[in-house]
């Protein structure tokens, strides 16, 4: 396989999770588009580094460290919503409108 196959699929997944982020109305589904967007930037890194003018395993750390923002992204996320749906008993965005202190 080409570079160009590996930019091309994390094209797609990027686009594919922006959408759903921009799109959708529950919480727990913008989540996990974000995710997705942020393994698109980790197929990118890897692709670069594989494919790169002097191949080396920056890119492949690069992603390591992208995954451990998007696991604790993920852990603090969900513990946010978590603590949203207990004070409105809902998952959706635009019931979560209020900022309180």
């Amino acid at each position: 396989m080409t570079v160009h196959a590996f930019l091309l699929l994390a094209a797609a997944l990027f686009a594919l999770g922006l959408f759903g982020a921009l799109t959708k109305r529950n919480t727990v589904i913008v989540l996990i588009c974000i995710e997705l967007m942020l393994n698109a930037v980790n197929l990118n890194l890897v692709a670069f580094s594989k494919f790169g003018v002097n191949p080396a395993i920056t890119g492949q750390i690069f992603s390591l460290f992208s995954i451990t923002v998007a696991a604790a992204e993920a852990a603090v996320g969900l513990a946010i919503l978590i603590a949203l749906y207990r004070n409105k008993a809902t998952v959706q965005v635009e019931d979560m409108n209020e900022m309180k202190g």
